[in-house]
């Protein structure tokens, strides 16, 4: 198949417009994970739900698609997704909709035996093409797991909050200002739980820093994000973090108004030459690896997988020319940390209103679902969930 790639996404909204309804016409029975048979095709199919190479959250699965090329006697193929468009009826742009659910069908059609699409929480439209197709294993990312989903769909994650909170480790002693910066697309859990992450990681080297916070509504808006990092710098940060499907943008500009920068999703060290600290990485290869190997084995695949540093689903970027020694010894430190799985957010931990979030004596390991749950903002940074 042909990849084109488009010039923008935005998929949490993608899933939102398709709604209830939507979901409710593709309810599928609930089932354990199944094995896919010794004689399952290992071919992996690949559909990005924003541009392929895009520096951020779709080109971290590129890399791992390219990465199985590798594995003996697998194939990989990638599918076309979607032309640009604003034009939206009632709310669902059926262009792109049905675009959607061509790429899947495509993936098939091509003989993927795994079909992994770049698509964020509850997705209508893989669970439409998992209900035709259930010989074909599909995966999606969601930030918990979804025990109700068929039995050919099984979902993934990576704990990369735990490199935000070594970006935020090595952020808070490169600063000068005591002011930070991060630019985030939307305040919804998983966003939330990086940036209070990354704002421990800070505080854990610098308490007298603070972390200020500008949601931009969207995940890929070049505009939108460019004028985020203005703001933050105009307001005095001199360290910028950010979650973006796209960071580009904003490390571009971040670089250009000579500022520093921690990066997210994807080694972002090259747009940076001057100001790169570190960044917080998906590394999605060796659970793919893992996921065509079991197929090969005909042995099922887990309805749920996740994992940070100790299974290397998250790394962090190699430092780059922002980053002081001192940053880099203590960055360093913190990732052994989290290799070990120590856990970042230990009680008495309050949010940014005073309200207690985590009482004294109480201690949230990494992998608590509580954590994917997140709702608020922590003290010490500026902004608002609502």
């Amino acid at each position: 198949m042909e990849l084109f790639d488009p010039t923008r996404r935005d998929a949490l909204t993608l899933m939102g417009r398709a709604g209830a309804a939507a979901l409710a016409a593709t309810a599928l029975p609930s089932g354990a994970a199944r094995a896919a048979g010794p004689a399952a095709r290992l071919t992996a199919g690949f559909v990005y739900i924003g541009p392929r190479l895009d520096w951020g959250w779709n080109e971290s699965f590129a890399r791992a698609a390219g990465a199985l090329r590798g594995v003996p006697g697998a194939r990989v193929v990638h599918a076309g997704y979607l032309p640009e468009s604003t034009n939206y009826a009632d709310g669902v742009d059926d262009a792109e909709t049905r675009a959607y659910a061509a790429a899947l069908e495509g993936l098939v059609t091509e003989g993927a035996g795994l079909v992994v699409s770049t698509s964020f929480d509850h997705d209508p439209f893989l669970l439409a093409a998992a209900k035709k197709h259930p010989d074909v294993l599909f995966r999606q990312a969601t930030a918990l797991g979804k025990p109700d989903f068929p039995a050919n769909v099984g979902s993934q994650n990576a704990l990369i909050n735990q490199g935000h909170y070594v970006n935020g480790v090595a952020a808070g002693l490169c600063t000068q200002t005591n002011q930070i910066g991060f630019a985030a697309g939307m305040p919804f859990s998983p966003v939330l739980l990086n940036i209070n992450s990354f704002m421990l990681g800070v505080r854990q080297t610098n308490p007298d820093a603070t972390v200020r916070v500008i949601f931009t509504g969207g995940w890929e808006d070049a505009v939108h994000d460019a004028a985020a990092v203005n703001e933050l710098v105009d307001a005095g940060c001199d360290v910028i973090g950010s979650h973006l499907d796209a960071p580009r943008v904003a490390i571009e500009t971040a670089e250009h108004r000579g500022v520093k920068v921690c990066g997210h999703a994807f080694d972002q060290n090259p747009l940076a030459p001057r100001g790169y600290i570190t960044g917080a990485d998906y590394h999605w290869t060796g659970m793919f690896q893992g996921f065509l190997e079991a197929m090969e084995a005909g042995k099922p695949l887990p309805n749920w997988l996740i994992g940070g540093y100790d299974k290397d689903y998250v790394r962090s970027s190699p430092f780059g020319a922002g980053a002081n020694p001192e940053a880099i010894a203590a960055a360093t430190t913190a990732m052994q940390a989290m290799h070990d799985n120590d856990a970042i957010f230990v009680g008495p931990i309050r949010d940014n209103t005073g309200k207690v979030v985590v009482p004294a004596g109480t201690t949230l390991a990494p992998y608590a679902d509580e954590l994917q749950r997140t709702d608020w903002l922590i003290e010490g940074v500026i902004g608002s969930v609502t």
